[in-house]
């Protein structure tokens, strides 16, 4: 069959590479892939491009960083958008990606399993539909795939609603509630903000230490600053600098129970991933007493909770604002390039790239810079190995569609 897709007893050959996720990240390489001419398949399981923004984030929602850090590549977002668009905005912009670029994902198909056959030299990749075969395979599932839930003593007796994060939508489901809030980043800030909105009594548990600075300083991002300064300036002196403004602007937060690390912000996320926390209002909730801050939860009771400082409380509901993780391990077999924990061994900026044509992206640990930065060079290298396969783009070997659509006869 002389096309771009080729079957074969129930088996999809795809001439471009396959890419699992149609999160940023995936739709980040299809466009970079596309806008060079090189065609590729996505793989979606849910029935939405950006799945983890539309079904599983809370309804305030906003950039944590300003929206010229944010861009994927080759679009900017609308001017006409605020300096942190919010989660409807932000969605409007990846459909808006995705349709300037044509990508269109093959939805509602759960990657089973992924594996490289040495004797072809194809990854092959089964879903519940059919199985897949292509040169490349590029991993776009991410580092916040699944929901992390913490295995805390007696949480299952526990009478009242249980939610994670992902499944939260608004403090209107909570109003004049005792809430505990297990988790003390940008989500669980945020949820203690919004419960306040609506009269609820939020606790929020810190168990470690958290770094938080203020989204803006005299109208100018932090995040901003820091970039600008990193130009100049040794990061150590950076982080100094941003812990003087974050004194001069929130005050001293090991008052508030907010332990700060030994490492400075920028420093701590390059190593260890752990992102600090932007501050968009609830420390001032905090020193005033309408978010109360608890130490690590020691038990949970049928009625609330038992602390390590020998407290005890009742609460209407729990959250666990306990972040997500990586479902890589589930789904890809027989495979060194990554962790136990899913995530690349090799560290940023060069972990983008395996053996035998496999690709990361979305796994940096910085956002969607570090996804478009990995999109990026994924795409000039397997626009580089596609030429040499298939000639110079143009010619007749290269599919006239750039990216490949396709559906299955469910009949």
């Amino acid at each position: 069959m002389n096309s771009c897709l080729e079957e074969k007893h129930s088996r999809v050959f795809v001439t471009g590479p396959i890419i699992v996720g149609a999160g940023p990240s995936g739709l980040s390489v299809a466009a970079c892939l596309s806008n060079r001419g090189v065609p590729s398949v996505i793989l979606e399981r849910t029935d939405c491009l950006a799945s983890l923004w539309q079904k599983r984030t809370y309804d305030r929602l906003k950039l944590h960083l300003p929206k010229h850090f944010c861009e994927l590549p080759l679009m900017k977002f609308p001017k006409n958008f605020p300096r942190y668009p919010s989660k409807q905005q932000f969605i409007s912009y990846v459909e808006s990606y995705a349709a300037r670029f044509s990508i269109k994902p093959v939805f509602n198909q759960t990657v089973e399993k992924a594996e490289f056959d040495v004797a072809s030299g194809l990854w092959t990749v089964k879903t519940q539909d059919g199985v897949y075969t292509s040169t490349w395979l590029v991993v776009a599932t991410g580092e916040n795939a699944e929901p992390v839930i913490p295995d805390i003593h007696g949480l299952k007796k526990f009478a009242g609603s249980v939610v994670h994060t992902s499944a939260y939508k608004s403090g209107s489901e909570f109003a004049n509630r005792k809430v505990l809030v297990v988790g003390c980043g940008n989500s669980g800030m945020e949820v203690c903000l919004d419960l306040c909105r609506y009269n609820a009594l939020p606790h929020m548990v810190v168990r470690n230490s958290v770094h938080v600075l203020p989204r803006d300083f005299f109208g100018l991002s932090s995040f901003g600053i820091a970039m600008t300064l990193l130009k100049w300036f040794p990061l150590k002196l950076v982080d100094n600098l941003l812990l003087l403004l974050a004194y001069f602007s929130l005050g001293n937060t090991d008052r508030l129970g907010l332990r700060r690390p030994k490492t400075g912000p920028i420093e701590l996320k390059n190593v260890t991933g752990k992102t600090p926390v932007l501050d968009v209002g609830a420390i001032s909730l905090i020193q005033s007493g309408q978010i109360r801050v608890t130490q690590a939860v020691k038990e949970i009771t049928r009625k609330g909770a038992k602390f390590v400082d020998g407290q005890e409380t009742e609460f209407d509901s729990i959250i666990l604002a306990t972040g997500y993780k990586s479902n890589v391990p589930y789904w890809l077999k027989d495979n060194c390039f990554f962790t136990k924990e899913g995530m690349p061994k090799t560290p940023f900026p060069n972990g983008w790239k395996g053996e035998n044509g496999l690709y990361t992206v979305g796994f940096t640990r910085r956002g969607l810079m570090g996804t478009a930065f990995d999109a990026v060079k994924i795409a000039e290298d397997i626009t580089d190995q596609w030429m040499k396969m298939n000639g110079p783009l143009g010619s007749s070997n290269v599919c006239s569609s750039h990216i490949i659509h396709f559906h299955f006869n469910k009949s």
